[in-house]
């Protein structure tokens, strides 16, 4: 007797859509991951680091936008990639229109809560290092530890708290995190 398998759900951006209002939620491949609210630390980090990459290119006359979550990201052309990164650099502003980022942006930061830790480690680095990312920060308040991948020269680097984390796709840029 054959045994019956059921096939996993796969979602699509239209059921993202379809939640109910405060409800937030990342779509990754067709599965969906709920997203807890942020907490204080988490805040405190993304205020500050978006304060510091924005008035850098600011003072810099870039033409990179800085856009903190919850701001829409779709990775890839079909509609099964939806992701809100904490912080996301686009210096290529084809890319944006009032729904979100269609296409890689060129540096993401995630600040690791206890409910993402695996799906930003893990998930979100294959996720981002596919799609084109160029630079891509971990920013683990647990650990007390950046993590900085730069996906165009295939590094990764470590930064403690205390020290000023270097950033790869942005000359002069360094910043500590708290």
């Amino acid at each position: 007797m054959d045994e019956l398998r059921k096939e996993e759900t796969r979602y699509t951006t239209a059921d993202i859509y379809a939640l109910p209002d405060g409800k937030r939620a990342e779509l990754i491949d067709g599965k969906i991951y709920d997203m807890a609210p942020p907490g204080l630390i988490h805040q405190r980090i993304s205020m500050k680091l978006s304060r510091e990459l924005s008035a850098f290119t600011e003072k810099n006359g870039g033409s990179c936008e800085v856009l903190a979550a919850p701001f829409a990201v779709f990775l890839t052309d079909d509609d099964r990639t939806y992701v809100e990164p904490d912080i996301s650099v686009i210096c290529d502003r084809t890319k944006l229109d009032e729904k979100g980022c269609h296409g890689a942006p060129d540096w993401i930061i995630e600040i690791v809560s206890p409910n993402s830790r695996s799906k930003d480690y893990m998930t979100k680095l294959f996720l981002y290092r596919t799609a084109g990312v160029r630079e891509y920060w971990i920013v683990d308040p647990d650990q007390q530890i950046t993590s900085v991948y730069s996906f165009e020269t295939d590094r990764v680097e470590q930064y403690r708290f205390d020290e000023k984390v270097v950033a790869g796709v942005w000359e002069g840029f360094c910043v500590r995190v708290v």
